[in-house]
Order: structure tokens, then C-alpha cells, then sequence
């Protein structure tokens, strides 16, 4: 089950995770391949569930040399809310910006992306609009990094998961405006996070 919230019994210690790390990061990124989405030049959207905020947690402890209980807790309270429901869709979405001097302008042309209907899935037409974690946007300046939801209700999740269906996610905000069409691999991998 994707959507499997992880529990401290889930993790390797990090002796372990370091013998096993190159075989499981291989697969993981393997795995990713269906669930990035790279929206136009600064756009990049990765899809969470359980398996690949697993990963993020043995990373985390790995990196930060993490063998006691409560430190490995306070990474599940951080990662466990990012995953999927079932009933959803979760992703972190990523403002890339390479050029240093465009990091400000660039992000500037972003304000206000968390307000409305602005990244979607369109499922034969109809949308199924991004809710954004709050607190990554001011009046002022955003976030590069934002952790959105895409709430489905039954009939779309079915139509989701139905081989006819069309579907893309898309952004539609001012001037930026890009839609990638999922291809069978990409739509079951998402498919597998309403179980």
C-alpha cells in the first residue's frame, strides 16, 4: 500500500541503509521517473507517497547521522503529513531557477501561484485543482519549494484510473502556461497512491 504512513520499525538503521543505499537509491530514482514533471523551464513537480518519503527519511538519517529515537521521530512527524490520504494526490513542487541573478525575478513572477486554480490534472476535461501547504507565499515573496494535494472525489479517482481517460497536469498562471499528457507508466504509477 502506497499511502501506508511510515513507522520508525519501516527504517534500516543507518549501518544498514549505507550497505543497501546505492541498490535502493538506484531504484528509487528509477521509480521517480514516472512520478517528475517537469511543467516548462521552472516548474518541476514530484509525486510523494510512502516509498519515496521512506527514501527521504533514510537520506535525512543518513545525512544527519541519526541513530536516536526521537530524532528519527521528529523526521516521521515531518515526512508522514506528505503522504497521500488515498483519496489524494501529493507533491512537492519545485520553482527552479540555474541563473543566480534571475533567483528573484523569477520567483517574483510566482507570487500569487498559490491562490486559485493555477496547477491541475485535467482528467477528460475536468479539473482537479492544487491546494497548496500554507505559509510559502507572502504578500511579497514564495517559496521555491511548496508541498500541494490534489483532493479527487470517487467518480474522478475512477476516472483517473480508467485506460481511456486523458489526462494532464497542467499550470496556467500569467505568462506561464505548460501541460504534460501522462502516458500509461506515468498514470498508474499515480494510480497505485489511491490504494
Amino acid at each position: 500500500m502506497m499511502n501506508t504512513l511510515i513507522q520508525k520499525s519501516d527504517l534500516l538503521n543507518i549501518i544498514d541503509y549505507e550497505k543497501q543505499r546505492d541498490t535502493y537509491r538506484s531504484e528509487l530514482i528509477d521509480y521517480k521517473k514516472n512520478r517528475r514533471f517537469k511543467l516548462g523551464p521552472n516548474i518541476l513537480i514530484t509525486f510523494e507517497n510512502s516509498k519515496t518519503m521512506k527514501f527521504q527519511i533514510q537520506e535525512m538519517m543518513r545525512a544527519e547521522r541519526m541513530v536516536h529515537d526521537s530524532q528519527i521521530e521528529e523526521e516521521l512527524n515531518v515526512y508522514n503529513p506528505l503522504i497521500p490520504s488515498g483519496d489524494e494526490l501529493s507533491a512537492t513542487l519545485f520553482i527552479e531557477i540555474t541563473d543566480p541573478e534571475k533567483i528573484r525575478p523569477v520567483l517574483d513572477s510566482f507570487i500569487g501561484l498559490t491562490e486559485g486554480v493555477n496547477v491541475f490534472f485535467e482528467i477528460d476535461g475536468e479539473k482537479v485543482a492544487a491546494e497548496f501547504e500554507e505559509g510559502r507565499e507572502k504578500e511579497d515573496n514564495i517559496s521555491s519549494v511548496h508541498y500541494i494535494r490534489f483532493p479527487f472525489t470517487e467518480e474522478q479517482k475512477n476516472n483517473f484510473v480508467n485506460d481511456s481517460s486523458s489526462i494532464s497536469i497542467n499550470i496556467d498562471y500569467g505568462e506561464y502556461s505548460h501541460s504534460i499528457v501522462l502516458d500509461d507508466n506515468m498514470k498508474n504509477s499515480l494510480a497505485d497512491d489511491f490504494i
